[in-house]
């Protein structure tokens, strides 16, 4: 079989995909990812842990651009699991008051949590 042509169910399914907006697209591609799972992990290459490529805390840094710093990071996380922690702490930040240092402290130690909990993840389905 040629690798240049698809079949005509991944056409099918390529023309599903461009016809539905973004939420919808997100769901499909996760319904297709857990039926890949459920395949069998042993049809599966074994999956690695990608590891963090830390960026230097600068001496001077904002709430905002050490998130941005951290999610580059950390770029194997999933942002939307951080989302509500994150957002937790910029509040605190501006509408509370706290210091940048603190809540920067804070934020590496939720995104290294959140790293153990990924490699937790990936050892697990060794």
């Amino acid at each position: 079989m040629n690798p240049n042509t698809i079949s005509a169910d991944e056409r099918r399914l390529l023309k599903c995909l461009r016809a539905l907006g973004s939420r919808e697209r997100e769901t499909l591609l996760a319904f297709a990812d857990f039926l890949a799972a459920r395949a069998g992990a042993s049809q599966r290459e074994p999956v690695v842990a990608r590891e963090p490529h830390p960026v230097p805390r600068p001496e001077h840094e904002s709430v905002v651009a050490a998130i941005k710093r951290l999610s580059q990071s950390y770029d194997m996380l999933e942002p939307r699991a951080l989302l509500h922690e994150t957002s937790a702490l910029m509040s605190a930040h501006v509408l509370q008051g706290r210091s940048a240092n603190e809540v920067i402290d804070e934020l590496e130690a939720l995104f290294a949590r959140h790293y153990r909990d990924y490699r937790a993840g990936i050892a697990a389905q060794d």
